[in-house]
């Protein structure tokens, strides 16, 4: 069972480094570094390890909105407002190559299992793919008719997906550049879609508030979500394909259990809209980012490993100087509003389970009361 779901998460750690709201996180492979965009036009690289200075990369000339290591994850791309796709090295230098042919904000980037090309979605209503190593824009796919706000390869590389606020999602096949089929379920905009790690289905979310699953070999609906009382921003799969995690503008999270079909966890770190969220490639960690007043990067694990806050200093001539006391007392402020909420989700389980307990009751009085007329 995966880490973060057999046990109650908890909050292990926030970084604090950005000057506006988190759009955007994504872990490395071996989970060492932790990426993350901002509408302050920076991308900050995290180092997992205590105490580590994270990197902060300018380049872009406007807000960030989406970031994604390479499966090698010695290659690290950002998408931006400013219309470009930029290729980092993530180190110290912080060097990159700009990639230059949408004509309006990029809001999405992947790179294909094999490392050797990535996909991008923009405002310009297309879907692009590019060679990552040739640094060449490939081609286009051009069959919605309003935003594109996500697109993503297939675990295998041989589909893609993509997300419009045309309300639709659409298939693709990458050799032959055809569209194979469009869901049009959703009754807003469609925010975010991803494929399950199998390849077999997808999971898209929406403006609607629900979250949706297809299998993309039927294209059968086979499980619809509305738990959620605001748009839904961002979803990510847990690896073992058993979980899924969601991100709401209501500022929850909700890791749904896809095999029992139901909702497992709520979890209220944000203080305003959570707008992105991602599990680690290992499963063992996810990390969440928002639109909170200090924006931050939640990092939670399952209880057993400890809590702490750190604040990680962002770059060596920006140090931050926090009084020993106030450490402390955040600290046990933070510990406390976690133990509140995990109570609260529990509570919310335990009314739920009653509400079903009582809807049960009543419908078999019913049933005694029917059979009992003549």
């Amino acid at each position: 069972m995966a880490a973060p779901c057999a046990e109650d998460p908890s909050l292990e750690r926030h970084f604090k480094g950005h000057r506006d709201a988190v759009t955007c996180v994504d872990f490395s492979i071996n989970t060492k570094q932790l990426a993350s965009g901002s509408m302050d036009s920076c991308l900050m690289v995290w180092h997992m390890k205590p105490q580590s200075r994270a990197y902060r990369f300018t380049g872009h000339k406007d807000a960030i909105t989406c970031v994604n290591f390479s499966p090698s994850g010695h290659l690290l791309a950002s998408g931006s407002r400013d219309k470009t796709v930029r290729i980092w090295i993530p180190n110290v230098k912080g060097e990159s190559t700009a990639f230059r042919a949408h004509t309006a904000t990029v809001r999405s980037v992947h790179f294909c299992s094999d490392g050797q090309s990535f996909v991008t979605a923009s405002d310009d209503k297309t879907v692009k793919v590019w060679a990552t190593h040739r640094q060449k824009f490939l081609f286009s796919l051009s069959q919605h008719i309003n935003w594109v706000r996500c697109a993503k390869f297939s675990p295998d590389g041989r589909l893609i997906v993509s997300a419009s606020d045309d309300k639709t999602v659409k298939l693709w096949d990458k050799s032959s550049r055809e569209c194979v089929h469009s869901y049009c379920e959703h009754g807003s905009f469609v925010t975010y879609v991803d494929f399950h790690p199998s390849g077999t289905c997808i999971a898209a979310a929406g403006m609607d508030n629900t979250v949706k699953l297809w299998d993309v070999r039927t294209h059968r609906l086979l499980q619809h979500y509305q738990l959620h009382s605001a748009a839904v921003n961002g979803l990510s799969f847990h690896p073992s394909g058993n979980y899924l995690i969601t991100a709401s503008s209501d500022s929850t999270l909700k890791i749904l259990d896809l095999m029992e079909g139901r909702l497992l966890y709520t979890l209220h770190g944000h203080q305003g809209p959570a707008t992105t969220v991602a599990f680690s490639r290992t499963g063992e960690y996810f990390a969440s980012g928002g639109s909170d007043e200090q924006p931050e990067v939640d990092f939670p694990v399952p209880p057993g490993k400890g809590r702490s806050v750190e604040s990680v200093q962002s770059q060596p001539q920006e140090p931050v100087s926090v009084p020993q006391t106030l450490t402390s007392t955040l600290e046990h402020i933070v510990g406390q509003l976690d133990v509140l909420t995990q109570t609260v989700s529990i509570l919310e389980q335990r009314l739920t389970l009653t509400e079903d307990k009582l809807k049960q009751c009543l419908e078999n009085q019913q049933l005694i009361m029917q059979r009992a007329t003549p």
